[in-house]
């Protein structure tokens, strides 16, 4: 057993993904700035720390097998960068236009869309994506009257404000592709809550977006996604490297925490165990709920679904494209025969990473409840992708290249009633453990702005635990 010194009070942070890591930094940074007697451990199950976050550099090439960049609109990533003296590495994409794929056509988002919702209605109008009767439903969202407030699905919300084939062809692609999930199961509160206030502020989602008075959680086509130049993985380096304060243990994995007089003893499948004052846990929800003495205490964290999805990059000569595409990517509809539900041009958004004589596709499979696609052989999946490659962009050559990373139920989704499950379980968590916390995607927020503000939330919240006194970071 590893002892706890006298002096110090010691937080062990369960989980070396973006959010974990940020709350380890952010318990650091209020014991500097407080001077608290504060020791921190972070225990990760890998032998890697980043979670999803993994960024391939070879040969000139930067590519990112998980997420490639993140909207900031709250300026939380840009600070945390600022503190770690990553500021100067920030860039931003080159903008470019955004195209959906509806059966074997592929055409331009009509501009001013925002999560493909239409707000030029005259750029709409032009559109050859939906029909003129399509077009006409869509705008009865100006004309009815505000949707019910209660929680209710995503899916069914768009469907009654815009009608099944705006919804069809143009908003569920782009919304998928962000939160990687059936809009009919996602809850309309939990994923977009700023389309219903719209509604109700202003009678219609179109005019609500139009006075522009708020801004959605996952941004708009036209927001700046940034990254760093090195890649993303550059922000898991240098959180790692500015724990000074911290034991790190890689390759370990917390089997069961339970008390132990007014400690908390976490033991580790190493048959160590290590009693602490506190707690953050942010590994994926599934795991969180198997950790405790009682499994009982979080089974309600279980009823959160978790979809599986894959990453396929590809890199082919500067020539392979002979489509005339002037896009960044595409989104994928779901009535279209295309395995793959979006594909991103990595070498026109961003082309600080790829040599010029080479370019880079970065293509997504795995839609909800048809995630069996992930479960093939990196070769078959390389089959599947280069078919609707080739269907879609007219590439004909093989790639010279092929990444395939895949992230088993690794996309918390929000369903309805995923508040009230979240807060029960924090509830009794708190009420069993009053210094242990939950922090992670699978909450309050999936994008990495949303993890850094858990884990520093999580961060604050078990050293006023602690301590006794108010803090803020």
């Amino acid at each position: 057993m590893i002892d706890v010194t006298e002096q110090k009070r010691r937080v062990a942070v369960i989980g070396g993904g973006i959010t974990g890591l940020t709350a380890a930094f952010y318990l650091q940074q209020q014991a500097k700035n407080q001077k608290l007697p504060l020791e921190i451990v972070l225990i990760e199950a890998s032998h890697r720390l980043g979670g999803k976050i993994q960024t391939l550099r070879k040969d000139n090439f930067i590519i990112e097998r998980g997420p490639d960049s993140f909207l900031d609109q709250e300026q939380v990533i840009e600070e945390l960068a600022k503190q770690l003296g990553l500021e100067d590495q920030l860039i931003s994409d080159v903008p470019g236009k955004t195209y959906v794929a509806v059966n074997k056509q592929l055409s331009p988002i009509p501009e001013g869309s925002i999560l493909g919702i239409p707000t030029k209605m005259i750029s709409f109008a032009k559109s050859d994506i939906i029909s003129w009767s399509g077009k006409v439903r869509a705008t009865c969202d100006l004309l009815l009257p505000p949707s019910n407030v209660k929680d209710q699905s995503l899916g069914g919300f768009l469907r009654k404000r815009f009608g099944e084939e705006v919804v069809e062809n143009l908003i569920e692609p782009v919304v998928s592709g962000t939160y990687s999930g059936d809009i009919d199961q996602l809850s309309l509160h939990e994923t977009l809550p700023n389309l219903a206030e719209a509604c109700l502020k202003y009678r219609s989602v179109i005019r609500g977006i139009q006075k522009g008075n708020f801004h959605l959680k996952e941004g708009t086509l036209k927001s700046t996604f940034k990254t760093f130049e090195h890649g993303l993985e550059s922000l898991i380096y240098a959180l790692e490297k500015s724990l000074e304060m911290a034991i790190l243990y890689k390759g370990v994995r917390v089997k069961k925490i339970s008390k132990m007089q007014d400690k908390v003893l976490l033991l580790l499948n190493n048959q160590n165990s290590i009693p602490v004052d506190g707690v953050i846990v942010a590994t994926p929800h599934q795991a969180a709920s198997k950790l405790f003495e009682h499994e009982e205490l979080l089974n309600g964290l279980l009823d959160i679904p978790a979809n599986t999805i894959a990453t396929v990059s590809m890199i082919f000569s500067q020539n392979a494209i002979k489509k005339k595409f002037d896009g960044n990517g595409f989104v994928v509809s779901r009535n279209s025969d295309y395995s793959i539900t979006a594909c991103s041009l990595i070498h026109k958004k961003w082309p600080h990473a790829i040599p010029k004589e080479y370019v880079v596709l970065k293509s997504y499979i795995g839609r909800s409840g048809d995630e069996s696609i992930v479960e093939l052989s990196d070769n078959e999946i390389e089959k599947v992708v280069l078919q609707d490659l080739h269907s879609t962009l007219k590439i004909n050559e093989k790639p010279i290249t092929t990444i395939v990373s895949r992230f088993k139920k690794a996309m918390p989704q929000y369903t309805i009633g995923h508040r009230k499950r979240v807060d029960q379980a924090k509830k009794a968590l708190h009420a069993a453990y009053p210094t242990v916390r939950l922090a992670g995607n699978s909450y309050e927020g999936i994008s990495l702005t949303d993890c850094i503000i858990s884990g520093k939330k999580a961060a604050t919240e078990v050293l006023t635990s602690i301590f006794q006194t108010e803090l803020y970071l």
